[in-house]
């Protein structure tokens, strides 16, 4: 590797210490660096100030950092690989304490690199126009609104699977079976695995679980009415971040993306090994 983005969170990354003394040590090593500072609130996604060119994404932050750099690359198929300056740091490689060994390898191309599925959601809105995004963790249906029970109805390749009343529903990859799906009771997956997740948030219900489907498998979920006949509102959220407002009539189809996420690795570290740490760490 010759190019470098350093990706850093100014909210984590106090004064931008860890952000220079990366680029310190790589322009020292003969690299070329380039830094990106996110963090404010009116900031939009913004791809275009990424290089395209970029051998690597140095990500400093949190797990909700490196999904908001994914998202931004997405169509780059730039590798990503995390600093923890955050708390559980599921999807970060390096620790700050062993900054230097991991940039040399970087440098050496002494790593791994690991592909990670994405999602793709259409939503189909009643006005005949079409809204699309991304997510690599989770794409979540939460009321919009007055405290209420959502209603959804779901169909999964065109066949209808169920009918739900609940808080509301994410639907999630492998990676993101460690974020919100897990609080709302969902299974831990291994982040390499291929497949989609339905998990209800507190469904209205004694027998309604998470639903494991095939990655080829194409969810749709309608929004009806409520049970009153009056109309609902809805927020889609992308991996917490870009946000569709759906209404009674409006639907969503989920799938797939093409498109995906490398992670580079430099531990030999299992998923379960790090699963357990971090459940240590949290008690």
């Amino acid at each position: 590797m010759r190019h470098f983005l350093v990706y850093t969170n100014r909210y984590k990354d106090r004064k931008l210490l860890t952000a220079k003394r990366i680029c310190d040590f790589l322009r020292l090593k003969g690299q070329h660096v380039d830094v990106k500072v996110v963090g404010n609130d009116e900031e939009e996604e913004a791809a275009s100030d990424i290089p395209q060119d970029a051998d690597c994404i140095i990500v400093l932050g949190g797990d909700g950092t490196v999904l908001q750099a994914a998202r931004e690359a997405k169509l780059l198929q730039i590798p990503i690989i995390g600093v923890n300056l955050g708390t559980l740091g599921y999807m970060t490689e390096i620790e700050p304490s062993g900054l230097e060994e991991a940039l040399e390898r970087l440098i050496k191309g002494d790593y791994t690199q690991e592909s990670r599925m994405m999602l793709n959601g259409k939503a189909f809105l009643s006005d005949g126009s079409v809204q699309e995004d991304w997510a690599l963790n989770d794409i979540a249906l939460s009321r919009s609104g007055p405290l209420q029970i959502i209603r959804f109805n779901i169909w999964v390749n065109g066949q209808f699977l169920n009918h739900y009343k609940a808080d509301g529903m994410i639907v999630t990859t492998p990676t993101g079976s460690t974020g919100y799906n897990l609080s709302a009771g969902g299974p831990l997956v291994e982040p390499g695995a291929r497949l989609i997740m339905l998990t209800p948030v507190c469904p209205h219900s004694l027998n309604q679980r998470s639903i494991i489907l095939s990655p080829e498998d194409i969810v749709e979920i309608e929004i009806p009415q409520c049970q009153d006949g009056r109309a609902q509102t809805v927020e889609v959220n992308f991996d917490g971040s870009h946000i569709i407002p759906l209404r009674t009539g409006d639907k969503i189809r989920i799938a797939r993306s093409e498109n995906v996420t490398e992670f580079i690795r430099l531990n030999q570290v299992s998923f379960l090994e790090v699963l357990h740490r971090k459940m240590q760490e949290s008690v």
